[in-house]
C-alpha cells in the first residue's frame, strides 16, 4: 500500500483510481489507512464475498491472496499480479500508462 501511496502522482497522471480492497473489517482498514496516510480509498471485504468471486479467497485460512488488478474504465481486466510481485507497483504502473496512450 506505501509503494502505491508513494506512486499516486503516477496513477493520478495516467487518470487511474487505486482502491484497496482487505478482509479486514472496515473499522480495521480504516486505522490500516490513516497510519500508513493513504489518500485512495481501502474498502473492506469483511464478509469475503469479493475475495471469492475473484478467486484469490484462502477458505482455510479466510484470508485472500495478495492481489493487483487494472481495470479498464470498461470494467475489462486489463493486468493481474499475485503473490510479493503484486506489492510493487510496476506493472500496475506500466499497464495503467499503456491504457491512458490507448494501446
Amino acid at each position: 500500500m506505501t509503494a502505491y501511496q508513494a506512486d499516486i502522482a503516477h496513477f493520478d497522471g495516467t487518470d487511474t483510481q487505486i482502491i484497496g480492497i482487505s478482509v479486514d473489517s472496515a473499522p480495521s482498514n480504516k486505522r490500516f489507512a490513516e497510519d500508513l496516510k493513504l489518500t485512495f480509498p481501502l474498502l473492506s471485504d469483511f464478509s469475503k464475498k469479493v475475495s471469492e468471486q475473484y478467486g484469490i479467497l484462502n477458505s482455510e485460512r479466510g484470508t485472500a491472496m495478495r492481489t493487483t488488478y487494472v481495470v479498464d474504465k470498461q470494467g475489462i481486466i486489463r493486468h493481474i499480479e499475485q503473490g510479493m510481485v503484486a506489492i510493487d507497483p510496476t506493472g500496475a504502473k506500466q499497464m495503467c500508462s499503456m491504457l491512458k496512450e490507448g494501446k
